[in-house]
C-alpha cells in the first residue's frame, strides 16, 4: 500500500505540473504521446497466445503516435474531425456494454478487432484530455475528479456494504453496493460544481447527466479492460508504475470517460 501511495503521488504530481506549471502547451503534448506510447505498447499484450504481444508491437506504437499526430494536425483544417473521433468512440462503448453483460458470450472483443480498438480508444482520448486541458485546466482536473472519486467510493463503499456481485465473470470484486457508493460520493462533487459555476435550467440538467454518464462510462472503461485481462490471462497490462500495474491499468476509466465528457462538451458549447 505504502509503495501504491508513493507512485500516486508521484503520477499526480507530474500530470499537475504539466497542467498549471505553464500555458504552453508542450508539456501536455509531451505527457500526452508517453502515455499514447507505452498505453499502445501495454496494448499489444491483449493480442494472441494468451497474453503473448504483437508480432510487432513497436510497429502498433509508431502508427498511434503517427495517427495521433496526424488527427491531431487535421484539426486546423477540419475543426470537426475530433469530436467526429469522439462520438465514433462513443458508439464503440455501447457496443462494449453489452459485451461486458454478456461476457463470455462473442462480442466485440474478437482479436482480429483489438489493434482497431485499441487505436481508436488510446486516439480518442488523447485528443480529448488535451482538448479539455486546452480548454481549461479546471475542466480536465474535473474529469479526473470525476474518476477518482467515483473509484475511491466505489472502493470503500465496496469494502464495507458489497454483498451483491456488479458482473462477477469480468471483475469479481465489484459490487452494486459499491457502484451505488460511487455516485453517491461523485454526485456531491457534481452539485458542487454546478454550484460554483451557477448554473441553472437546461444547462444545470445537461451538466448533471453528462456527469453522471461519464461516471458510468468510467466504470465501463475499468469493466472493459477487465475483460481484455482476462481473456489475455494476464494480471496487469504492464508493470511500469509500483503498485499500480501498468498504464492501462491506470487509464482504463479515462479511455471511457475522457471521449463522452470532451463530446457532450463540444454538443453544448461548454458550460
Amino acid at each position: 500500500m505504502l509503495e501504491r501511495i508513493r507512485t500516486g503521488l508521484i503520477l499526480i504530481a507530474i500530470v499537475l505540473l504539466c497542467m498549471f506549471a505553464t500555458k504552453s502547451p508542450i508539456p501536455m503534448i509531451l505527457l500526452m504521446l508517453v502515455v499514447l506510447s507505452v498505453g499502445a505498447s501495454e496494448w499489444t499484450k491483449f493480442g494472441k497466445n494468451a497474453g503473448q504481444p504483437y508480432q510487432y508491437p513497436n510497429l502498433f506504437v509508431a502508427i498511434n503516435l503517427l495517427l495521433a499526430i496526424g488527427v491531431y494536425g487535421l484539426s486546423r483544417y477540419c475543426p470537426v474531425i475530433w469530436p467526429s473521433v469522439w462520438a465514433v468512440t462513443a458508439v464503440f462503448w455501447l457496443s462494449a456494454f453489452v459485451t461486458v453483460r454478456r461476457y463470455p458470450l462473442a462480442g466485440i472483443t474478437s482479436e482480429r478487432w483489438l489493434p482497431l480498438i485499441g487505436t481508436l480508444l488510446l486516439i480518442s482520448s488523447t485528443l480529448a484530455i488535451y482538448s479539455l486541458w486546452a480548454n481549461s485546466p479546471w475542466w480536465l482536473m474535473y474529469l479526473f475528479a470525476l474518476v477518482w472519486v467515483a473509484d475511491s467510493g466505489a472502493y470503500f463503499s465496496g469494502k464495507a456494504f458489497g454483498k451483491h456481485k456488479l458482473i462477477p465473470d469480468v471483475s469479481p470484486n465489484k459490487t452494486i453496493e459499491g457502484l451505488v457508493g460511487g455516485l453517491a460520493l461523485t454526485t456531491c462533487v457534481i452539485v458542487a460544481v454546478a454550484y460554483y459555476r451557477h448554473l441553472a435550467g437546461t444547462s444545470l440538467v445537461g451538466f448533471i447527466l453528462l456527469s453522471m454518464v461519464v461516471v458510468l462510462a468510467s466504470v465501463l472503461g475499468d469493466l472493459f479492460e477487465s475483460l481484455l485481462k482476462r481473456k489475455a490471462n494476464i494480471k496487469d497490462s504492464g508493470s511500469l508504475l509500483p503498485g499500480h500495474g501498468g498504464v492501462l491499468d491506470r487509464i482504463d476509466s479515462l479511455l471511457a470517460a475522457a471521449p463522452i465528457f470532451a463530446l457532450g462538451f463540444w454538443l453544448a458549447g461548454g458550460f
